[in-house]
């Protein structure tokens, strides 16, 4: 990790020193840029580089920062060189908004790639749409959204949360608890859950709710303990997970007793964490490095060879990288790289991932992707035990709420925390009962 953050704050440095030499000044408020072919084109990579989300995040902006190499060695997009600057969001939706801020009015670039959780995309996508500008968003999250401003390049809920919930069912059992971090994804993904759940006839025993980055999780063990689940489902994001994993371990919760599903942990965090805690649960991704192909294969290498032959790659970084060469396509085919010029042609834009085939829905600004589910090995790899065998449709909106009802539910949050996504409370931990059948 240490030697990732290195290249990560020298091409932050060498980026001011570049353009402060080149003297690239900015128009007005309509976003103009200087028409000089010879100037890079300048784009923004924001993410948490420190805080509790950097754990999952410094390895996304790897991958974006690999994306631009390989577009930049066959000679950039429409003859001209990719210059990316890199931005600290610091695990804060608020450090967030500011520095999008920074990259679209100071730095003047022409698209920003970026974000992790819906805390941090949520309060960025005012300021994206303001601006007029465009952010590719690399994570699976809760849908609810639509905006022009934003290519979604992660799953929407029924290519990731909805299949994972049924294949639980079908598999697992129908007896759940549910667990997540205390913001507006782990709160909306666990509402779809609750409904789907519903309609199929399980029973929710009950959920809990853990402040981002809290490793106070022993009440939710207990409670796990208690009420005995068939299946746990795990929305909690970064290094909360370590102290919950290790809790139902001391507590003899084995995935042979009661399995987990995760939405947020790949092969990354378990390099980082250690897999032993998660050998045998599983998590819903699109992506897993053990997808064959050669495709995939090439990915993995040329990534390995730039990070070492340890390096492990997961579904969000497979994203971001799948969004960088998408731009650049639809850039190339717009004759341009303002944000309007590339809206403008993105719509059925395909390409070959490291995941699969995939397309923008012109709709939604969404990907047409592949589902998988995968069990968790002992080395942290994942071995695949279901996928839905060709892409599959986005749909943000759950059919169980209109959308309405979701954007109700969605403000409700909203104005419960004071005017933000995640709750800044001072309670570690909710827990809140379950219905009967």
């Amino acid at each position: 990790m240490q030697s990732s953050l290195l290249r990560i704050l020298l091409v932050a440095a060498t980026i001011l020193v570049v353009s402060t030499a080149c003297g690239i000044v900015g128009g007005g408020a309509d976003g103009q840029r200087r028409a000089d072919s010879n100037q890079p084109i300048r784009v923004g990579v924001l993410h948490s580089l420190t805080g509790t989300m950097a754990i999952s995040e410094l390895s996304v902006v790897n991958a974006t920062l690999l994306a631009i190499d390989e577009i930049n060695a066959r000679g950039g997009v429409n003859g001209r060189l990719i210059e990316p600057i890199v931005r600290d969001g610091e695990s804060d939706g608020r450090v967030f908004a500011r520095e999008a801020r920074r990259l679209i009015t100071e730095d003047r670039v022409e698209v920003v790639f970026g974000c992790w959780t819906s805390d941090s995309r949520r309060t960025v996508r005012p300021v994206f749409e303001a601006h007029d500008h465009l952010l590719f968003y690399p994570v699976q999250y809760e849908g609810m959204e639509l905006s022009p401003n934003i290519v979604y390049t992660g799953a929407a809920p029924n290519q990731q949360i909805i299949p994972a919930v049924k294949w639980a069912l079908d598999n697992l059992g129908d007896r759940f608890y549910l667990v997540g971090s205390d913001y507006v994804f782990p709160h909306a993904a666990n509402a779809i859950i609750r409904d789907q759940v519903r309609s199929l006839q399980g029973e929710l025993l009950g959920e809990a709710y853990v402040l981002l980055g809290s490793t106070e999780v022993e009440a939710v063990a207990d409670e796990i303990v208690r009420l005995e689940p068939d299946v746990i489902l795990n929305t909690l994001n970064g290094d909360s997970n370590i102290a919950f994993f290790e809790a139902l371990r001391a507590r003899g919760v084995t995935p042979n007793r009661i399995p987990t599903i995760s939405f947020s942990i790949a092969e990354t965090e378990l390099q980082l964490m250690g897999s032993a805690p998660f050998d045998g649960d599983y998590a819903a991704w699109n992506y897993f490095q053990s997808v064959p192909g050669e495709r995939n294969e090439a990915f993995v290498a040329a990534y390995r060879e730039a990070h070492g032959a340890d390096a492990v790659i997961n579904d969000p970084m497979e994203a971001a990288y799948t969004g960088v060469h998408l731009w650049a396509l639809a850039a190339e085919a717009a004759g341009g790289t303002s944000p309007s010029k590339v809206r403008s042609v993105l719509g059925g834009l395909s390409f070959a991932a490291p995941h699969g085939p995939v397309s923008i829905d012109g709709q939604t600004q969404h990907l047409w992707k592949t589902i998988r589910i995968g069990r968790i090995r002992g080395d942290g790899q994942f071995h695949i035990v279901w996928d839905s065998s060709k892409p599959v449709r986005p749909l943000p909106y759950p059919s169980y709420r209109s959308s309405p009802e979701w954007h109700d539910f969605l403000d409700g949050l909203y104005r419960g925390w004071g005017g933000n996504w995640a709750n800044q409370g001072d309670a570690p931990v909710h827990i809140q009962e379950g219905w009967d059948r």
